[in-house]
């Protein structure tokens, strides 16, 4: 049965269905996992395993077949949380649910809204959303919605249906709201809107609620009021500023944590939003939580953007020296765009290890307590966009599959919150010229769908392998971060490595061994990856006080090897490992 129809906030009970789930005590100790609903699994149907015989379609990709709905559901998420636990997973970040604009097939990413009060049809009911998040806590497992604060569907033309751009601030005319059809016909005119015209709830439905300043001239140079005053593609800027339109954005997301108990909220486009509204909207959601008693509510943001822009959301709650009259919202992590853009050229031998040993250096410098600045950063490999990557997933041009165990282990033992994303587990490699290349299903498609758009390009077979040596790769690591205090909230410093254990030095030369340590306390914990083809013999410094020469220390990885710390000729503390192609060490004490 469909979502009862809310046509206003004043409908709204902002009194939780049930006592609620208790938010975590820190969420580093937690892993996150990013999943789209429509590409993740159809509750509906239950194809066959892939296997290597599974056979790949030989017609070309056409990229308007992931433009199209492919049938996940609220439901099939539901279904595959045990999946998702033995992963290693403790939450699940889902893309937004809401009802989209009916009858636009390429809203099946959730971010175009045309009802905020609802789930879509395609994803299900407000019911199923309820039942996932029960289930997901009966596992001990949290659940993130992704939200849209600052802009809707394409629910209203400019005049004649015109595509108008930003003009230096110039607000445009409206149009007229676009309307779904009456049994194949335009609705009468002056007839009132039903549920699929317009936009709801009806606070919104007045022209002067959008910002109507046209669309950005180009999204990635986009600054200053054309960065957060226009339109994003053909989504429709909201008018924040005005408070009536931000008490109905606050009152909307209220009302999401109260009838469906999630954990925790991502919003999208962060940088696309003025700083005052963001910040009232953000200590509004983040008061309502705690009076509720979820006192760690998660509020993290996408500010797709260097750490100049990232770290006037994160840290001390005191305006930024730069700050005049604007103040910005106060969350509690952001995704780090600094670590994703390096990581992965260091990964795949592109760039040197420096690319990413700096940033880690930036954030001791940067951060009082350098072990607290996990706190303040989501970690990610990949995600549905991509776009820095050229619409590529991590595998697309990696040259070995095993990069990505090695790149989510990184994330696993390293400062931050890890975030993995759907697929990296079952090695998917997709990659073309816009994201739906990275927006395959989990679970293929009917084959007799002409749009199904499952990964590797194949259909009618789903790809929830546990056996996959990624999947049961990353578990492992998990469960060592699970285990691991000091793999969740120590300090990271970068190791100088030797061949000859002689020299040392630290690793500038790609693909080579890349060291660190975690510490926390009296406890070192040293990790190293082999990010070249060849098996590698390499000396790395640890910490004399914590790892004294004659310690042993066992890989916990691969529990059947050790090794001892020496000193070298030159004094200092060092271990030493021999590691295959590829491959991951982590080191540590035995109790």
């Amino acid at each position: 049965m469909p979502d009862p129809f809310i046509p206003t906030i004043r409908d709204l009970d902002f009194t939780p269905t049930s006592a609620p789930f208790p938010s975590p005590a820190d969420w580093r100790d937690h892993i996150l996992y990013e999943l789209m609903i429509d590409r993740f699994d159809d509750h509906r149907i239950d194809p066959p395993p892939a296997t290597s015989r599974t056979p790949h379609s030989s017609a070309p990709l056409d990229p308007a077949n992931g433009l199209c709905f492919q049938g996940g559901t609220l439901r099939g998420i539901t279904r595959r949380l045990d999946y998702l636990k033995d992963l290693g997973v403790t939450a699940l970040w889902i893309s937004p649910p809401f009802k989209q604009v009916p009858g636009q097939e390429s809203t099946y990413h959730g971010y175009a809204a045309q009802n905020f009060l609802s789930v879509d049809p395609h994803f299900g009911t407000t019911k199923d959303l309820q039942h996932l998040v029960r289930q997901a806590h009966k596992r001990g497992m949290y659940v993130i919605m992704d939200i849209v604060m600052d802009h809707t569907g394409d629910v209203w033309a400019y005049p004649d249906d015109a595509d108008l751009r930003y003009n230096d601030g110039q607000r445009h005319p409206f149009g007229y709201w676009r309307r779904a059809p009456v049994d194949g016909e335009p609705p009468a005119p002056g007839a009132p809107f039903g549920p699929d015209d317009a936009v709801w709830p009806i606070e919104l439905q007045t022209p002067d609620a959008f910002r109507r300043m046209g669309r950005m001239n180009d999204t990635g140079k986009a600054a200053n009021g054309e960065a957060t005053d226009a339109d994003f593609e053909r989504f429709k800027d909201l008018n924040l500023p005005d408070p009536h339109v931000l008490d109905t954005m606050i009152a909307i997301y209220k009302y999401w944590i109260a009838i469906s108990d999630v954990d925790g909220f991502r919003i999208d486009a962060l940088r696309h939003v003025r700083p005052d509204p963001a910040r009232l909207f953000v200590r509004a959601i983040r008061e309502y939580a705690l009076s509720i008693g979820k006192k760690n509510f998660l509020l993290f943001g996408e500010i797709a953007a260097g750490s100049k822009e990232s770290f006037r959301y994160i840290g001390l709650n005191t305006p930024l020296p730069h700050e005049s009259e604007a103040h910005y919202p106060l969350l509690d992590a952001v995704l780090d765009f600094d670590l994703y853009q390096p990581l992965d050229a260091v990964l795949k031998g592109r760039k040197p290890a420096a690319a990413v040993r700096t940033w880690f250096e930036f954030l001791d410098r940067y951060f009082r307590d350098f072990g607290q600045a996990g706190k303040c950063f989501v970690t990610f490999l990949e995600n549905h966009d991509q776009n820095l990557h050229h619409f590529r997933r991590f595998l697309h041009d990696a040259p070995d599959p095993r990069l990505a165990l090695l790149g989510s282990a990184f994330l696993l033992t390293s400062v931050g919150i890890p975030c993995l994303y759907y697929g990296t587990e079952q090695g998917f490699n997709g990659g073309g010229n816009n994201d739906v290349f990275v927006r395959e299903t989990m679970f293929g498609g009917p084959p007799d769908r002409p749009t199904a758009w499952g990964a590797f390009h194949t259909v009618g077979h789903h790809f929830f392998n546990p056996t996959h040596p990624l999947y049961r790769g990353i578990s492992q690591v998990a469960r060592i971060r699970r285990d691991k205090p000091a793999l969740r909230y120590g300090r990271q410093y970068f190791r100088q490595i030797s061949g000859d254990g002689y020299r040392f030095g630290h690793a500038e030369n790609a693909p080579c061994t890349l060291a660190w340590s975690r510490i926390l306390d009296t406890t070192e914990i040293v990790v190293a990856l082999n990010l070249s083809p060849d098996t590698r013999t390499d000396s790395s410094t640890v910490d004399p006080a914590l790892t004294p020469s004659g310690a042993t220390l066992l890989n916990l990885y691969n529990p059947e090897q050790s090794t001892t710390a020496c000193t070298a000729p030159d004094g200092r503390t060092a271990v030493r490992l021999t590691l295959p192609p590829y491959s991951l060490a982590i080191l540590a004490k035995p109790h």
